[in-house]
């Protein structure tokens, strides 16, 4: 990933702790859930009245999916009847909207967790879907910081002139950052390859059990004796294992997974080609595309409102069904360096991984932004709200940068 300012970094480390690393949901109707506040369904723009409760989920040093987890098991109902609207990480404290089908309502609000409280829950006839949010506003402490950070970090914003480079970051590529690796060759009908990829690959693996355990079954390919030593908390790995030992169908062994899991190695391989022709134009300084996104609620773009002419540049995220006229040289560019078209997209052999392909915007606005002065501990407070889908982390690195520069 390429910067986009040049001003001085100011350099530092974030995520030390829940407490420094603040993040509430703003919802569809643009109301910033705050921590400590009780919500009514009026407040939010819900109605009242069906088979879901509705709640704000208020939660320290808990990740979305545990914590509702653990809040389904005190009410009685499973995973599959959660639903939230975006995923908020283990080291944060986080407001967010959330949802349990056939829960009911008086439990919940009388439920007692150690870091997790409700603020206001009510039934509704719908439950909360990924995406059914405008965006989040953050609050980070940044520690360690070198000296006149906030001076710094005031001229970085300045020179992003509330537009920051809307890259995906490396969460999206997997702990092992193998994920587009394993796309690729599902891509190409590869499926052997890919679950080999996934399987065997220790670049970046920080833990020593599993670095052998891949090694092992790499030098041995013998499935069955593998389930004796692979680490239980490589549950998909153990998975994909427990079926070759008895079958030998790669694509069916991708099938074992979860569907959203198994996407996600298809949409690294898209995140992949939007990053590389951001790159291609941040270093040529071009930012002109064939279509916008207009203005939506809160001031963030209205992704349902895409048209060839607007406010925020929008680069396609590539799909079987992207339209031609709206591929340009960066994407191309980057296509063919992975040796990649379109059309495989379309996954011959596993149908239900095919993208249709969509839009993300090229720059995301940066709002609300605020920065403390540095304290005496070297470290400094900077609050900002940034659209669905756009990373902190990556506005953060912009300011701090820890990176190539």
């Amino acid at each position: 990933m390429q910067y986009l300012t040049k001003g001085k970094g100011i350099k530092g480390s974030i995520k030390q702790s829940a407490e420094a690393f603040s993040v509430n949901e703003i919802t569809k109707n643009g109301t910033v859930l705050r921590p400590g506040r009780i919500y009514s369904a009026l407040e939010l723009g819900e109605s009242e009245g069906g088979k879901f409760v509705k709640f704000v989920l208020e939660k320290h040093n808990w990740n979305t999916v545990q914590a509702l987890e653990k809040i389904g098991r005190m009410v009685g109902r499973g995973r599959k009847s959660l639903g939230y609207a975006g995923m908020k990480d283990r080291i944060s404290s986080s407001v967010q909207l959330a949802s349990i089908y056939g829960a009911e309502l008086e439990k919940l609000r009388a439920l007692k967790l150690k870091d997790i409280s409700i603020n206001g829950a009510w039934n509704s006839e719908t439950g909360v879907k990924l995406g059914d949010l405008l965006g989040n506003n953050f609050d980070i402490k940044i520690e360690h910081v070198e000296g006149n950070a906030a001076q710094n970090a005031m001229a970085t914003l300045e020179e992003l002139n509330g537009l920051m480079p809307n890259y995906f970051d490396k969460q999206r590529f997997g702990s092992r950052q193998n994920n587009a690796k394993v796309g690729l060759h599902m891509l190409a009908g590869n499926f052997r390859d890919a679950v080999l990829e996934f399987l065997l690959n220790t670049d970046n693996e920080k833990n020593a059990e599993a670095i052998e355990a891949r090694r092992r079954l790499a030098e041995e390919m013998d499935f069955s004796k593998a389930l004796e030593y692979f680490p239980k908390y490589l549950k998909y790995e153990r998975k994909m294992i427990a079926y070759l030992s008895k079958y030998e169908n790669f694509a069916n062994a991708i099938r074992i997974l979860p569907r959203g899991i198994a996407l996600l190695f298809v949409h690294a391989v898209e995140d992949t080609i939007f990053n590389a022709a951001l790159d291609f134009r941040i270093e040529q300084a071009d930012f002109g595309t064939k279509v916008y996104a207009g203005i939506g609620t809160y001031q963030f773009p209205d992704m349902g409102s895409i048209s060839e002419s607007g406010t925020y540049p929008v680069a396609p995220l590539i799909g079987y069904d992207t339209n031609e006229r709206y591929i340009g040289d960066y994407e191309l560019k980057a296509m063919r360096e992975l040796g990649i078209s379109k059309e495989m997209f379309k996954v011959k052999g596993m149908p239900e991984l095919s993208m249709k392909g969509s839009f993300r915007c090229i720059l995301a606005p940066v709002r609300d932004t605020n920065i403390a002065e540095e304290d005496e501990g070297g470290s400094l407070r900077i609050g900002f709200s940034l659209p669905a889908g756009s990373y902190a982390t990556v506005l953060l690195d912009e300011i701090m940068k820890n990176g190539q520069q």
